[in-house]
């Protein structure tokens, strides 16, 4: 690591990822200047660490020969677009530059890498490895491929931010869960963000494992370099994972059954075939098949995220506020019927007309709330005018409650209050988790 000594860094942001480069940086020698937008704890802790602290700075210092950016900095950002001559990568990149021995099994998609990457954890864990998830699930893969003791493998997340600023990652087996419009505002439109995805799969040497139902995926999963192998809710063939008999069955790495469909938690297609993926990872990695069973049936699946949250006078309400965009969304409303359907947010460019169409059949009611939903009004006017929809518009504390209980009063014995957004919760919410709190709180409230 002699080499990073005495170089000038500037790492842009002092967030979770910002923060565990800049201090990964100050152990290895390096002069830091840590840039973000307003003083926090974390840039007087990165301060007292040795690091320099500029605040709203458009420009990197004279001097500088890399900057690392974050997950939150768009790349036209002033800093990042005046940094011309000098090299942009971000936190992942650097973890990889930095990485030990240790394999990584990463992946990526639209919806679903969170379980997924969870999932993959606690198969790796019954096989009795020392792993960790890492990445966009919570802990920086900085301070992964820095642990001491060093992990045998880990379980990489990834989001299209962090792989945009990754040119050189090469994990050992990589997959591909889903592609639908998202974050098109970053990237600027649906293709930029797709490639961003793709880069998962760019080294020969990585096993590229994709979704075979998703026709994005199975398009792009046919460019990789390296072996390509992919995953189904079908009937597999050869070089794939798929369901027989409500089994999940490997016929890629020859493993025959590996654990039973209707146990996989949360529940719903959209979860098995996250399922699927990460098993076909842990085979990847050479993961027997009574491990794979194991970890599945020792995952406990992360808050709102399907979470059944009561059932009262003979309705469901459930949790799944981490449907931030319209793709989950469709994965979760496809799960229940009839829908008593809570939506609305930031929509973040996303078009809801495929969505809408795609479900009316099975709504009851919708309840709007948040700065799009007129949005998502206007598409359900034109493809169900009948359709029952109460719509929200205030945006204080005690909104979520009248949300819910317009939704109770839509809702019959046998429905499904469902919260699942299609959009990010930022205009009324700290994230997607308060959204999640608040409305099981209003739920309980109703009992």
């Amino acid at each position: 690591m002699a080499d990073w000594a005495g170089r000038r860094i500037v790492v842009a942001g002092a967030g979770a990822s910002g923060e565990a480069a800049a201090r990964a940086l100050l152990e290895l020698g390096v002069h830091v200047t840590v840039v973000d937008r307003a003083a926090s704890a974390r840039t007087e802790a990165l301060a007292a660490a040795g690091a320099t602290i500029v605040l709203g700075a458009d420009a990197a210092p004279a001097g500088t020969d890399l900057v690392v950016t974050s997950p939150g900095w768009r790349p036209d950002s002033p800093l990042l677009s005046a940094a011309a001559g000098v090299e942009v990568i971000g936190e992942v990149e650097l973890a990889w530059r930095l990485r030990g021995p240790a394999p990584w099994l990463a992946l990526t998609g639209t919806n679903g890498k969170t379980t997924t990457v969870r999932m993959l954890a606690a198969m790796l864990a019954a096989a009795g490895e020392r792993a960790v998830a890492t990445g966009n699930v919570g802990l920086p893969v900085v301070d992964a491929v820095r642990a001491d003791p060093p992990y045998d493998v880990l379980a990489v997340e990834l989001s299209s931010f962090q792989l945009h600023s990754a040119p050189s990652v090469r994990p050992a087996a990589a997959a591909l869960l889903n592609l639908a419009p998202d974050h098109l505002d970053w990237h600027g439109g649906f293709e930029p963000y797709a490639a961003d995805k793709e880069r998962i799969w760019a080294g020969p040497e990585t096993v590229a494992i994709g979704n075979a139902d998703d026709p994005e995926v199975a398009k792009r999963l046919t460019r990789a370099p390296g072996r390509q192998l992919s995953f189904t809710l079908g009937e597999p063939g050869p070089d794939q994972l798929g369901v027989v008999g409500g089994l999940l069955v490997d016929r890629a790495f020859g493993g025959g059954s590996l654990a039973a469909a209707a146990d996989v938690r949360p529940a719903g297609p959209h979860n098995v075939a996250n399922a699927l993926a990460a098993a076909a990872l842990a085979r990847a990695h050479g993961v027997p098949p009574a491990a794979v069973s194991q970890g599945l049936a020792a995952f406990v699946p992360d808050r709102h995220r399907n979470e059944r949250v009561a059932e009262i006078a003979g309705v469901a309400y459930v949790d799944d506020s981490k449907a931030t965009n319209p793709h989950a969304a469709a994965a979760s409303l496809t799960s229940y019927d009839p829908v008593v359907w809570i939506a609305g947010g930031l929509l973040k460019g996303a078009p809801v007309d495929e969505l809408v169409a795609a479900v009316v059949d099975r709504l009851a009611g919708v309840v709007l709330l948040g700065a799009d939903r007129a949005v998502i009004a206007a598409a359900i006017a034109r493809h169900a005018p009948n359709l029952p929809v109460e719509t929200v518009s205030r945006t204080d504390d005690g909104a979520m409650s009248e949300v819910v209980r317009a939704a109770a009063g839509l809702a019959r014995a046998g429905d499904t209050v469902l919260l699942a957004p299609a959009a990010a919760s930022m205009d009324m919410f700290r994230d997607y988790g308060a959204r999640g709190d608040a409305f099981g709180a209003a739920v309980r409230a109703l009992s």
